[in-house]
């Protein structure tokens, strides 16, 4: 595996860092399941993670599409072992799971995080940066989020 061959030959970490934007409904399925699944099920993001990447979840609501707004972060962990792997499909659509460890964690509202994100540029239309439903972020982004809810990064994530 080319990533893991480079890590070792330079000593560094490769791990990655993402936020997927799921109503809390969906991040408590994912949570008591022990599982991440992005998009509405879609196989693409969950494709780009490796194990051991950092996961975070931000639900801009309760429940999907038209909960109360609740705008945090509400699951943080790593990415698991193992392939993706497809659900037993529910019609019309086939949904595809990553196996995660989910760490303990309070939630952590978005907006006193803003001036610090550097994923969101615009701190006035700050929601644009999560339209698309997985974003990849910078280790120090996620330090701030993994830090507003309760868990020290450098050891969960070192």
């Amino acid at each position: 595996h080319h990533r893991n061959a480079h890590a070792r030959k330079t000593g560094m970490s490769t791990r990655t860092y993402w936020i997927g934007v799921v109503s809390k409904d969906h991040v408590d399925l994912g949570v008591a399941g022990g599982f991440m699944q992005v998009n509405h099920g879609k196989a693409g993001p969950l494709e780009r993670m490796h194990t051991g990447d950092g996961f975070a979840f931000y639900s801009p609501r309760t429940t999907y599409p038209d909960g109360e707004l609740l705008q945090a972060f509400t699951a943080i962990g790593r990415v698991g072992v193992g392939p993706i792997y497809e659900v037993p499909p529910v019609e019309p659509a086939h949904a595809f799971r990553r196996d995660a460890a989910w760490l303990a964690a309070t939630p952590a509202p978005i907006k006193p995080l803003l001036p610090e994100l550097a994923f969101i540029r615009n701190k006035e239309h700050w929601g644009a940066a999560l339209r698309f439903g997985v974003v990849r972020v910078s280790r120090d982004d996620f330090a701030a989020i993994a830090r507003a809810m309760g868990r020290e990064p450098d050891a969960d994530f070192g």
